[in-house]
C-alpha cells in the first residue's frame, strides 16, 4: 500500500491548508509538503475545542469508552499505511513500528475500560449530620471533573505513542476533555495519517467537532500560541530539557498560569552492587548494551550511566562492555538535528577531564554507533556537565571507590525517570541504604532489568522530580495519567437532580 499525505491541517472536523508548507525530511522514501501552521489555526482549533468543552464533559464513560475504542479501530484500520509511512519518516524498522502501533491502540482500549470501571473518579462521600454540636454538617459530595481543552506536543522519539492519539491525547479524551495536537515536524505524515483516524471515529461516535485538532508544525510561532491561548487548560509535552522549559515557563507566565506535565528526559543511572557484581558482571554488561543500543538509544529511559564499585569486577564489565559495544553497527537517527545533537553530546563528554573513551566508533551524519565512555566517581561529582543526557546510544562507567561513595553518588543525582539496582541476596544491605536516596530522585526504581520497556499499566509511573519532568506527582503512562487531567469539584448539599451523573449514581 502507498500513502500520499495531503499535507493540511485538521481544524474541528475540517482539513484546511496552512499560511505556507514545509517539505518533510524522510530517512527514506519521497520527501512530502505539509502545511505550515500559524496562530491564526491555533486559535481556530482552541475556541472550537472550548466551544464543545461543557458538551463533551457531559458525555457518558460508555460514550467516551466508545470513542477510545473507535480509535483505535480506525487506527488498525490504517495499520499499512501507518507503518510505510512511519518507517519512511523516521527510519524504524517495520517490527517496532507495528509494535508501537499496537501500544497506542492497547493503551486507548485500556484506558476506555478504566474509565467505564469509574475508580478514577475517586467519588466521595460524607452524609450530612444536622445534629451535631456544636455545629452540624452540610453533606458533602465530591469527585473528579475534566478540566478543559488539552494541548498535546507530538514527541519526535515516538511517533505513535507519545504523538498524535498516543498517552497524552488518550489520557485527556478519556478524561472528558477535548485536544489540540501540536503535530511534531518530524513525522507529519504519520501524524496527519492518525489524525484521520481520530475524525473517522469522532463521526462514527458523534462527537463534537471541535474533540480533536491537529495542526501541524513548521514554525515555533505554533507551539507558542498553543501553550498561551486562553482556551487551553493543561499541556502534555515530550521532548527536549531546553524545549520542555522554554514552554513551560510560557505556561507559569500567562495570566491564567497552567500545568505543564512535561517528561524531559533522564540518564536513568544503575547502580550494580557488589555480589552480583561477582556473580554475572558479564552478563549485566552485555544486557546493558543491547538496553543502551536498542533503538539507536532514542528512549528517554534509555540506561546511560553504570556505577560501579572500583576492582577486578569493575574491570570484567567494562571488558564485557566494549566487547558488547564494539561490533554494533551504526543506526539510523529520527531525525538529522538528533543525529547532529549526539554527535555534540558525545563530543563534549570525550572532551571532559578525566573521561576515557573505551568505544568511539565515528559517526555519519544521521546514523548512530555507540559510544562508550568511564570516568571516576570523584570526576564525575565534580562535572555537572557528565550527568546531563546525551540522546542516543552513549553509555558511561562511573567508576566509585567504595559503597559509601556509591551513595553520594546517588545523592547528588537530579531527578530521574528511573533508577536501577542490579543485586543478589548478599547486597541486600546495600541497597537498603540506595533505596530511601533513589525513591527520592526517580518515579521508577527497578531491581536486576533495565528501564527501555515502560508498560502501560495501573501501576506505572512515567515521570520523576525535575528536570525528568515538569509535575513530580504526575506520570505520562499509565491510567494515572488521566488524572493529570481532572480537578476535584465538591458538591454541597445539591439537590440530586443536579448533581451529575456519575454522583447521582451513588445518591
Amino acid at each position: 500500500m502507498t500513502f500520499t499525505p495531503h499535507g493540511k491541517h485538521l481544524i474541528a472536523g475540517d482539513w484546511v491548508s496552512g499560511p505556507g508548507t514545509f517539505t518533510s525530511s524522510p530517512a527514506h522514501g519521497a520527501a512530502h509538503d505539509f502545511a505550515v501552521g500559524s496562530p491564526a489555526l491555533v486559535d481556530d482549533a482552541c475556541r472550537a475545542a472550548e466551544a464543545c468543552a461543557v458538551a463533551y464533559a457531559a458525555t457518558t464513560r460508555t460514550e467516551r469508552a466508545a470513542f477510545l475504542n473507535a480509535i483505535a479501530d480506525e487506527i488498525e484500520a490504517r495499520a499499512a499505511a501507518i507503518t510505510q509511512i512511519g518507517t519512511e519518516e523516521t527510519g524504524l524498522p517495520e517490527a517496532r513500528l507495528n509494535g508501537e502501533r499496537g501500544r497506542t491502540t492497547g493503551q486507548l482500549r485500556q484506558f476506555a475500560a478504566h474509565i467505564l470501571a469509574g475508580d478514577y473518579l475517586d467519588r466521595r462521600f460524607d452524609a450530612a449530620l444536622p445534629d451535631r454540636e456544636p455545629a452540624p454538617r452540610p453533606e458533602l459530595r465530591m469527585m473528579q471533573r475534566p478540566i478543559g481543552p488539552v494541548a498535546v506536543f507530538g514527541a519526535s522519539n515516538f511517533p505513535l505513542a507519545f504523538s498524535t492519539a498516543g498517552g497524552d491525547t488518550a489520557a485527556a479524551l478519556a478524561a472528558g476533555c477535548p485536544v489540540v495536537v501540536k503535530g511534531h515536524s518530524a513525522h507529519p505524515g504519520t501524524g496527519e495519517i492518525v489524525a484521520e483516524a481520530v475524525h473517522a471515529a469522532r463521526i462514527a461516535c458523534n462527537m463534537p467537532a471541535g474533540v480533536f485538532s491537529l495542526i501541524q508544525g513548521g514554525d515555533r510561532s505554533v507551539g507558542e500560541a498553543v501553550v498561551t491561548h486562553p482556551a487551553i487548560k493543561a499541556v502534555g509535552f515530550t521532548g527536549s530539557l531546553g524545549g520542555g522549559r522554554a514552554l513551560f515557563n510560557l505556561c507559569a507566565a500567562r495570566p491564567e498560569p497552567i500545568p505543564f506535565f512535561g517528561e524531559l528526559g533522564s540518564v536513568n543511572p544503575m547502580f550494580l552492587l557488589p555480589e552480583a557484581m561477582a556473580a554475572r558482571g558479564a552478563q549485566i554488561a552485555a544486557g546493558w548494551a543491547a538496553s543502551l543500543t536498542m533503538g539507536a538509544g532514542q528512549f528517554c529511559t534509555n540506561p546511560g550511566i553504570a556505577v560501579v564499585i572500583a576492582g577486578p569486577d569493575a574491570e570484567t564489565f567494562a571488558t564485557a562492555a566494549t566487547a558488547a559495544l564494539q561490533p554494533v553497527a551504526p543506526q539510523t537517527m529520527l531525525t538529522d538535528g538528533i543525529a547532529a545533537a549526539y554527535r555534540q553530546g558525545s563530543e563534549r563528554i570525550a572532551g571532559t577531564s578525566g573521561v576515557q573513551a573505551l568505544v568511539a566508533t565515528p559517526c555519519d551524519q544521521r546514523r548512530a554507533a555507540p559510544y562508550l565512555f568511564r570516568t571516576t566517581g570523584a570526576e564525575w561529582l565534580a562535572n555537572h556537565a557528565l550527568g546531563e543526557e546525551v540522546f542516543g546510544p552513549l553509555g558511561l562507567i562511573v567508576t566509585v571507590t567504595d559503597a559509601d561513595e556509591m551513595l553520594a553518588l546517588a545523592a547528588h543525582l537530579e531527578g530521574q525517570l528511573t533508577c536501577t539496582l542490579h543485586l543478589d541476596a548478599g547486597d541486600t544491605a546495600h541497597g537498603r541504604r540506595l533505596l530511601p536516596v533513589l525513591e527520592r530522585k526517580a518515579g521508577r526504581v527497578l531491581a536486576n532489568g533495565f528501564p527501555t520497556g515502560v508498560e502501560v499499566a495501573d501501576s506505572m509511573v512515567h515521570g520523576g522530580p525535575y528536570p525528568a519532568s515538569t509535575n513530580f506527582g504526575a506520570t505520562s503512562v499509565g491510567t494515572l495519567s488521566i488524572r493529570r487531567f481532572l480537578r476535584p469539584v465538591c458538591y454541597q448539599n445539591l439537590p440530586e437532580a443536579l448533581l451529575p451523573d456519575d454522583l447521582r449514581e451513588q445518591a
